[in-house]
């Protein structure tokens, strides 16, 4: 499925990692002011906790979601400073990001465990964005279609499934070595990667549900490359960073989905 042939809408996340004061809503109600007549793009910021429920209320009245940046595998207990999926969705998150290479690379998160996170948020009605992504060393031995499609299989559940919300499965494909950087892969890397999670998702689900299945790319989106990047087969929207911080630059990049769609 080429996104430019898709019927499903462009997907275009913010994430703001740990950045962000409730000065920073401000960002939020001019985004929403800036897409408020936009068609086929889904807009989302993911903000840190500590401003989730204030950016809800920012966001309402307008296009605009907000979702977690990661959530718990369990739903509550005794797990001091972690956030559950409960508590994303109670504070209005839609969707929340999983797999992020800084959580698997600081907090040393295995795909075991984010296949766990992956079933409580789907089972509390969060939409999961799966971050799955190689290192620079993975890239230049060759083998970073292999290595990050078995990422991609062992990061989903095993009865991963309709009833579960696969079709609401957003897929992030997010080459750590471009990751706050500048650098970027190549437009043909890029394309090779993505379709080769395409073929991963369409043996595993079927064409039809693979279909459904946005495939985004996150590794220092600008908007000097958004349009380019966009443009390339079988990427369905991006997971932007800093960009994402800055409305100006976010609508910049929301605005070159739009021309693609």
């Amino acid at each position: 499925m080429d996104s430019e042939n898709s019927k499903i809408s462009q997907l275009l996340a913010g994430n703001w990692k740990m950045n962000g004061l409730r000065s920073s809503l401000a960002e939020i109600r001019a985004l929403g002011r800036g897409i408020a007549d936009l068609q086929g793009v889904e807009v989302l910021v993911c903000p840190p906790a500590t401003l989730l429920t204030e950016a809800a209320k920012a966001a309402e009245g307008s296009p605009v979601l907000v979702g977690g940046q990661d959530c718990h595998a369990q739903k509550a207990g005794a797990f001091t400073g972690e956030i559950s999926a409960v508590s994303l969705r109670d504070a209005g998150a839609k969707y929340v990001i999983l797999g992020h290479s800084e959580r698997r690379q600081y907090q040393v998160e295995a795909s075991a465990l984010i296949a766990e996170k992956m079933t409580t948020a789907c089972e509390e009605g969060l939409k999961p964005i799966l971050c799955v992504g190689e290192t620079e060393a993975v890239r230049d031995a060759g083998n970073a279609e292999q290595i990050v499609t078995k990422q991609l299989e062992a990061s989903l559940p095993k009865d991963f499934s309709l009833d579960m919300g696969v079709q609401e499965l957003a897929v992030a494909y997010e080459p750590i070595w471009a990751i706050g950087t500048g650098r970027t892969p190549t437009t043909e890397q890029i394309a090779d990667m993505h379709s080769a999670l395409r073929v991963s998702l369409s043996n595993r689900f079927g064409m039809d549900i693979s279909a459904q299945i946005r495939i985004i790319y996150g590794g220092s989106v600008k908007p000097n490359n958004a349009a380019e990047i966009l443009a390339v087969p079988n990427v369905d929207g991006a997971l932007v960073g800093g960009a994402s911080l800055k409305s100006a630059d976010f609508l910049a990049i929301i605005h070159a989905a739009v021309r693609l769609a």
